[in-house]
């Protein structure tokens, strides 16, 4: 097996078929995030983890090769790839059901398995989008351990910062957005 960091970086100086064998070496990682971002969704779901992950890469080969360092932070990215994939779908299939009620969000993942719960995805990234607007970290770091799973460590990597700052930014992020939440989790 080689280096996921290697391989990112022959990709970086050109080398296409590096990208090609880098997948194979996280594909495992890649459908686990995927799984854990599909947990609770509605039966009948037409994207699976499989496809979701397919979909991830198509948006990965597109990246800026610049800005995928290290596994950490590749698996960083796929999960903000993925994690837009779903709000996507989420925005399509709930087009016109919203209206302008306030929506209850949780952070409860079971509650997405309903039309109810793909409006709460739409309106939980509504929510992170202001927390980004405040701390672009704190979103960050909501994004890479909600959607990616990633441990503090993970990361701390992916944002060259240390675990204690991650932790940090957790906490400033979790009660800022339960605070949010409290007030009807209105995201206008």
């Amino acid at each position: 097996m080689v280096d996921v960091t290697q391989l990112l970086a022959q990709w970086r100086g050109g080398d296409a078929a590096a990208f090609e064998a880098l997948f194979p070496q996280v594909y495992d990682e890649l459908h686990r995030i995927a799984q854990r971002l599909l947990v609770g969704e509605r039966r009948g779901h037409t994207l699976s983890a499989t496809a979701l992950v397919h979909e991830a890469y198509v948006k990965l080969i597109g990246q800026d090769r610049a800005a995928l360092r290290d596994r950490a932070h590749f698996l960083a990215v796929a999960a903000v790839a993925m994690r837009r994939i779903l709000i996507s779908y989420a925005r399509t299939r709930t087009a016109g059901k919203r209206g302008g009620s306030k929506i209850a969000v949780t952070l409860d993942e079971a509650q997405l398995g309903s039309d109810d719960g793909l409006a709460n995805l739409i309106a939980m990234d509504e929510l992170l989008d202001r927390l980004a607007e405040l701390d672009a970290r704190a979103a960050q770091v909501v994004v890479y351990r909600y959607y990616g799973g990633l441990t503090d460590e993970e990361i701390a990597e992916a944002l060259s910062v240390s675990a204690p700052t991650v932790r940090r930014a957790w906490r400033a992020a979790r009660a800022w957005l339960t605070s949010e939440l409290a007030r009807g989790g209105d995201p206008g």
